[in-house]
């Protein structure tokens, strides 16, 4: 390349001492690093552009607005019963135990070959209790692990304050484990069906939990919305959870149509999609040769006390995602088109299918037969 200098019209140009001081690719400055970090268009681009070197990662790690970024891809969809032979990578852990290599897929690339190494043994041994931020969180009897599932690192919180027949109901971490106030909040049994349930906090890297009985209630889902947690139990309640000074449970008192205070739906789902809480949820329409499935979205308006459930006809430049299991956290993501995603429309993970497409509102387009699905995969059971 000529220099500007050179080129016929163009101006004198002198570099500055910092630009002359640049030796290659890792010298680039962070600013401009970071202005990049919005333009890539999948997580393979991500991985590249984070395992280039050391400077790029910490780019990417002291990027501002990380969780803004992240809902302009689709999720990565982990796929556990799907095993895969890749020769490229060990079959056993630095710690000896066995791996089992799972395909990962990318809606945004569907032709890239991603695999993810998930310990065998926590098929074999564990619960699934949740995922977040990128782990894998299980548990069995008085153990929690959470498990990195592209690293294979683990963490293994301190003895949970229950006997060996634990269930898991749910589990996700605050933020990232490598942030200073990351939480590791687990909701848990002594077995399943039981009263004596609790709501469990682990400040990671602390020696102990903090416990929140729950009368005769579970929590299912926690997500983050506008600085605080919005926690849902069995019952479709909705919560405020504060960690601090002590864990705590604060009910949202809400409302639907008609003054109904309970919820109408069968097995509805929270996500935070933009400055929107929506509660989504199917309902049926019978009608001859099947039924069709309409999902329909409703944004929590807490302007009023108590808050209402108000109906959103659409979602415009979003789409949604769910997974099979009430324990997979749900997603949105914005201009899916950028990738070759569709607006106003939500993304179903399912065990055997991988992803399944539904309108939202009125564009009814998922039909149920009672022949061939009689317990309707569709539902979150």
């Amino acid at each position: 390349m000529q220099s500007p200098s050179k080129i016929s019209g163009a101006p004198a140009y002198t570099a500055s001492p910092a630009v002359c001081r640049l030796q290659g690719w890792a010298d680039l400055p962070e600013g401009l690093l970071q202005s990049i970090i919005p333009l890539l268009g999948s997580f393979l681009e991500l991985f590249a552009f984070v395992g280039t070197c050391r400077s790029w990662r910490a780019a990417f790690s002291s990027h501002p607005s990380k969780s803004t970024f992240c809902t302009l891809l689709p999720p990565l969809l982990i796929r556990p019963h799907i095993s895969v032979h890749d020769p490229h990578l060990p079959s056993r852990s630095d710690d000896g135990h066995e791996l089992r290599t799972c395909q990962v897929l990318d809606l945004a690339n569907l032709k890239s070959t991603l695999r993810c190494q998930i310990p065998e043994e926590t098929f074999e041994k564990l619960c699934f209790a949740g995922s977040s931020y990128g782990q894998l969180i299980c548990g069995g009897g008085q153990n929690c692990l959470v498990v990195d599932v592209f690293t294979g690192a683990k963490v293994l919180p301190p003895q949970l304050p229950f006997g060996d027949d634990t269930y898991f109901y749910s589990g996700m971490l605050t933020a990232p484990l490598a942030s200073h106030n990351s939480h590791l909040l687990v909701c848990a049994a002594s077995n399943q069906g039981s009263c004596d349930t609790s709501l469990l906090d682990w400040p990671v890297g602390s020696d102990s939990w903090s416990e929140l009985r729950l009368e005769d209630s579970r929590i299912e889902q926690i997500v983050e919305f506008n600085g605080q947690f919005i926690a849902m139990d069995g019952s479709y309640r909705l919560y405020t959870l504060s960690l601090a000074p002590h864990l705590s449970l604060q009910e949202i008192k809400t409302v639907w149509w008609d003054g109904m205070i309970e919820c109408p739906y069968l097995r509805p789902w929270i996500v935070v999609c933009g400055d929107m809480l929506l509660m989504v949820d199917h309902y049926i329409t019978l009608s001859f040769g099947g039924a069709p499935v309409n999902y329909k979205a409703f944004r929590l308006d807490m302007s009023t006390v108590p808050a209402v459930w108000v109906e959103v006809k659409k979602l415009e430049n979003h789409s949604l995602f769910i997974g099979s299991d009430v324990r997979s956290p749900s997603f949105s993501c914005v201009s899916p088109g950028r990738w070759g995603g569709r607006s106003n429309c939500l993304y179903y993970g399912y065990y055997f299918q991988p992803w399944i497409l539904h309108g939202l509102g009125d564009e009814a387009d998922a039909v149920w037969d009672p022949d061939n699905d009689p317990e309707l995969v569709f539902k979150r059971n």
